[in-house]
């Protein structure tokens, strides 16, 4: 492998990675404190994504507060989400709350092919997102370099919240042991609300760059995405927020490494060999690379 070539992947794997691990993380947080696998997830990014394409198209406000505006829609269609749908079934089953999110998933999906359109949309993105960039001889879009970028700053400031504010030392306690947690005085419908609109807030972030790769929105938009984090965090651990960013680099690691070595008559198994990987996962290590320290105790 020449220098270049090798440069080249680095770069495909932290971006890619980075995006992945944004994904897995919005999984996790609602997973940390309500044990849920929130399949609606997939339709915050499409929300956003939506918003982007309205605003970004209709309006003529600088990109900055699009981008903002896009995001504020993904944390807020987490909160309302969580207030309408998952608190009215949160003392019941977690299998009355996995329905739920499949049924908020497909409401959205629908009310988006009905109230918007089936067909897909052209998303605008600022010139510079699209701009080349050399870097140790290998060029490459900005919008990559800004992706990771993006995803340091959002890291750091989710350590800094779960490590240094008394928000994020509840959510942490809660994520141990929500029962605790609450007989301790943690007020379990404000930790559960945050984890959600953090959840929106990751969406809205993923949702712009995603749009930016694929150019366009459209109703099933987020299917993708929903896949990539639930795999992610299969493979990282899917009770650690560690876990889910570190999955998210193995992903995007794996994939590169088969889109590198596979036969050009094989590429189209690419997927297909990336099941099998999880399902060697879910077999050989069901806790992930990294097993969290979350109890089984939730939702109350």
């Amino acid at each position: 492998m020449s220098a270049n070539i090798f440069i080249e992947f680095v770069i495909n794997v932290l971006s890619m990675g980075s995006l992945y691990a944004l994904i897995a993380l919005g999984l996790v947080f609602v997973y940390g404190i309500c044990n849920l696998v929130n399949f609606a997830y997939g339709e915050f990014i499409t929300v956003s994504a939506y918003v982007l394409y309205f605003v970004g198209t209709f309006t003529d406000l600088p990109w900055w507060l699009v981008f903002l505006i896009a995001i504020g829609s993904g944390a807020l269609t987490g909160f309302l989400s969580e207030l309408i749908a998952f608190r009215p079934f949160r003392g019941r089953s977690l299998d009355a709350l996995l329905v739920t999110s499949f049924a908020v998933s497909i409401i959205l999906q629908r009310s988006f092919q009905l109230g918007i359109s089936p067909r897909s949309r052209a998303v605008p993105v600022p010139d510079f997102f699209n701009i080349n960039v050399s870097l140790l001889g290998v060029v490459t879009p900005l919008r990559n370099m800004l992706l990771i970028g993006t995803t340091i700053i959002l890291l750091i400031a989710v350590l800094i919240l779960m490590r240094r504010t008394s928000l994020g030392i509840a959510m942490r306690g809660a994520s141990e042991n929500f029962v605790t947690a609450r007989l301790m005085g943690v007020p379990a419908n404000l930790v559960i609300s945050i984890a959600f609109v953090i959840s929106g807030i990751l969406a809205g972030v993923v949702a712009i760059f995603w749009s930016a790769r694929t150019g366009s929105v459209e109703p099933m938009m987020g299917s993708g995405p929903l896949l990539i984090g639930f795999i992610s965090v299969v493979i990282g651990g899917m009770q650690s927020l560690v876990g889910a960013v570190v999955g998210g680099y193995v992903y995007a690691f794996i994939a590169n490494m088969l889109s590198l070595t596979l036969p050009s008559s094989l590429l189209s198994f690419r997927d297909a060999i990336m099941f099998v990987i999880v399902i060697a996962f879910l077999v050989l290590k069901p806790e992930g690379l990294i097993r969290g320290k979350y109890q089984e105790e939730r939702v109350g």
